[in-house]
């Protein structure tokens, strides 16, 4: 990787290494409640051939991050940049029950939802590493059916790049829909599992996007619900 635009999270090395064999899909198999099905290797690698089908063998692959892969991406990356994309919005609009939440303290992630816009950073992978990366990505990002992989023009100063992203699954029954932000915001501070709160998550998008120079007035809205919950709470 060259030198990220982020300060790399101290779990990027775990993270990747986990990724790589397989140990950390097997803890999300194990932990899953009932009712949340695991896609097998099989059904990631399909996906995944499916979703890269229209990159030649020879390209290399840009994918847009906007959440945890800014921070934490688990990749091996050739080069990172700002990029924008018109369409999606990032959003705290996925309930989670592995990971950031369990059955007992679910929690919400975010994923791009339509309409708006949004601001984060575009990785570049060296078309040598293209399919050992994705299928790392696959084991992270769809193992559950709450994202789906979509191509989305990035723009990056003024030029427009097609990247793979993973925005949230409408249709999946943890898609939290227009929920009251002080729902969403309850999640957030209370969810909690395998791999941690998913106050930290929020905590370290914020941190992420502060780094970066991106304002995204929707996490600033949660934000203060969030600290305002805090401080009701400090003064009960």
């Amino acid at each position: 990787m060259d030198k990220p635009l982020i300060p790399l999270h101290a779990d990027h090395e775990p993270t990747r290494r986990r990724l790589a064999d397989g140990t950390l899909l097997d803890t999300w198999r194990a932990l899953a409640p009932p009712g949340i099905r695991i896609r097998s290797d099989a059904e990631l690698e399909t996906s995944c051939a499916r979703a890269l089908a229209r990159l030649g063998s020879a390209e290399d692959l840009h994918v847009f991050a906007y959440g945890s892969l800014m921070w934490n991406p688990a990749l091996d990356v050739a080069h990172a940049c700002r990029a924008r994309v018109q369409g999606w919005h990032r959003r705290f609009c996925m309930r989670t029950l592995l990971g950031r939440g369990c059955a007992q303290a679910p929690g919400a992630m975010l994923a791009l939802d339509r309409g708006g816009a949004c601001q984060g950073v575009l990785f570049r992978i060296a078309a040598a590493n293209v399919q050992a990366e994705a299928r790392l990505l696959w084991r992270r990002e769809m193992i559950a059916g709450s994202y789906e992989p979509r191509w989305v023009p990035a723009c990056v100063d003024g030029v427009t790049i097609p990247a793979l992203t993973f925005v949230g699954n409408r249709h999946h029954e943890r898609y939290l829909g227009r929920q009251p932000m002080e729902d969403i915001a309850r999640l957030v501070r209370t969810g909690r599992g395998s791999l941690g709160t998913s106050r930290a998550y929020f905590d370290a998008t914020l941190e992420a996007l502060d780094f970066l120079g991106i304002r995204d007035q929707g996490l600033e809205r949660l934000r203060r619900v969030i600290l305002r919950a805090d401080a009701a709470e400090g003064a009960a």
